[in-house]
């Protein structure tokens, strides 16, 4: 396949020749940064109860037709809807991370409740994503959101992509069993806050410790996932009283299951298209190299809606103003490439498609891994 994309030799030699002007740049766009709460809780409120409501219809399409011809029909369409508007209410954790503490108060309360919780990714698993967005960690083994997957073996993409079939598995053996264990056992306590407690791809990233304050959050968020995730087992075989006259369908875990694949799937793969990934990590990147590093995508915006919503198919310029809420990126990209000069070097960091940077990302790993210093 041909790309437009350049190599990873160019990408690592001509971008400290290259400038890009913060300040120019946040003349241009300086109007946006400002979250507006209009769009923020109608967009999560509608995308969880049209979600949730279709979430329901795989169990239960008799609630819509009689005709069992068309069960099977209504359930697939239901699945992917429901799949697609639960990963886009999930993606807000990306915002809340952005936003100033003190600020949303109320929002981060109700999406933790709607979404957080139940989705097994209360908001306090998030937090070590500032460090990717820090300069001198990003692309570092302080940035557990980075590997140099361009310079690794090719297996190693196929290997990133298989842990989509053990997430959802593990979230719940990290949040319905250790959790408990760690209130007795403080060392248990530590490796699991450092292991196990983070949305990150990296698997050796170990997460720093908490401060007294941000452990008081964690132990609140994590021990109501944990009575989520037991209220849930429970309803699977038990039911009794006034609200749960039966359980819950024999298919509903599969079902769970089957939509956390899919959403961790989907996430992997914008992932892979959301950087280049040619950073080693033997030493720190300059402001540049790490602009050309990520990728925005402008073209398509129903369809990148879908794989990259709440804004992140604009990640390039997500790294160069991380406070810029999601509703303002596309505005704000159509103007910084109207508005910067002609050889700025963000101009660089579009592309066509996710399929056009993922296949050029698999081209590079078969070239380059087996003689990359870095290979392992």
């Amino acid at each position: 396949m041909q790309t437009t994309n350049p190599s990873i030799a160019d990408e690592l030699s001509s971008p400290a020749a290259e400038e890009f002007s913060l300040s120019e740049a946040r003349s241009i766009v300086g109007e946006f940064f400002t979250p507006n709460p209009w769009v923020y809780w109608p967009d999560l409120l509608l995308s969880w109860t049209v979600g949730i409501v279709c979430f329901q219809l795989v169990d239960f399409p008799e609630w819509i037709t009689a005709d069992a011809a068309w069960r099977w029909p209504i359930r697939i369409v239901a699945f992917v809807i429901s799949s697609l508007l639960i990963y886009r209410c999930s993606l807000f954790i990306h915002e809340l991370v952005h936003i100033r503490a003190g600020e949303f108060s109320l929002f981060r309360l109700v999406w933790n409740t709607l979404c957080g919780i139940p989705f097994l990714i209360p908001s306090f698993v998030y937090y070590t994503h500032l460090d990717h967005h820090r300069r001198k960690h990003y692309g570092t083994k302080e940035d557990g959101e980075y590997i140099p997957l361009a310079r690794l073996p090719a297996w190693q993409i196929l290997f990133y992509l298989s842990q989509i079939v053990f997430i959802p598995a593990l979230a719940v053996i990290r949040f319905g069993l250790l959790t408990p264990l760690t209130w007795f056992s403080p060392r248990l306590r530590t490796w699991v806050h450092q292991h196990a407690s983070s949305m990150i791809m990296d698997p050796t990233y170990i997460r720093p410790l908490p401060t007294q304050k941000t452990l008081r959050i964690m132990r609140l968020q994590e021990f109501l996932t944990f009575l989520f995730v037991w209220f849930i087992g429970l309803r699977t075989v038990w039911a009794g009283g006034i609200l749960f006259s039966e359980p819950l369908p024999a298919t509903f875990l599969l079902h769970v299951y089957l939509s956390g694949v899919f959403i961790v799937g989907i996430n992997a793969l914008r992932t892979l298209g959301a950087h280049r990934w040619t950073h080693l990590g033997d030493s720190e990147m300059t402001f540049v190299e790490q602009l050309l590093d990520s990728v925005n995508y402008p073209g398509k915006p129903l369809v990148g809606g879908l794989w990259a919503p709440i804004g992140l198919r604009f990640h390039a310029l997500h790294h160069v103003f991380p406070t810029m809420p999601y509703h303002a990126l596309a505005e704000a990209h159509r103007r910084l490439m109207r508005d910067l000069p002609a050889n700025s070097p963000y101009r660089r960091c579009c592309a066509n498609s996710l399929r056009e940077v993922i296949v050029t990302l698999w081209q590079r790993a078969r070239e380059n891994g087996r003689t990359s210093p870095g290979a392992s």
